[in-house]
């Protein structure tokens, strides 16, 4: 409750990103991005938890997996002693707890390509049925010199399996 004749604070609202904006279009009745890569992969009895679900942790694992899976794919160089990718950010939206046995399927699509970064939205659903999604977000990878520390333009090979 204010006090008497001071405002309200406003309530900051949560940034928009691509992957909010694609559950929102996808909300909508719009057709979610179409994906770059989808990977296969096998929940292990490891990835549990105490709570017998799959650790929120592991979601990154996941990600990992699918990212170097979709990488492998691309034709071209995408990396060299000059240019490799970083993990800068990432963002995950946990929808429903994962148990085991299960096998995942990891779709990933291009939110955004930048100058040195890309932006890969991911869906986590489950094999069998991609209706049902485990997880959602978005990662932003860098590519860096690793030399320099600094960072560098994309590869071609990624600007044009991104379809940029």
């Amino acid at each position: 409750m204010s006090a008497p004749g001071k405002p309200r604070a406003a309530r900051r609202q949560p940034a928009s990103t691509p992957a909010i904006r694609a559950a929102t279009a996808a909300a909508a009745g719009s057709d979610p991005p179409q994906p770059l890569f989808v990977a296969a992969i096998a929940v292990r009895w490891r990835d549990l938890d105490a709570f017998n679900h799959v650790n929120n942790s592991t979601f990154l694992t996941y990600l990992e997996e699918a990212r170097l899976q979709w990488l492998a794919s691309v034709p071209g160089t995408w990396f060299d002693e000059h240019a490799m990718p970083v993990l800068a950010a990432s963002s995950l939206n946990y929808r429903a707890p994962v148990s085991w046995p299960g096998a995942l399927r990891v779709e990933l699509a291009c939110g955004r390509l930048g100058t040195s970064s890309l932006t890969l939205t991911h869906r986590v659903s489950d094999g069998a049925d991609a209706t049902r999604l485990y997880c959602d977000g978005e990662v932003v990878m860098v590519w860096m010199d690793p030399a320099s520390g600094r960072s560098v333009p994309l590869p071609q090979a990624i600007r044009v399996a991104c379809g940029g």
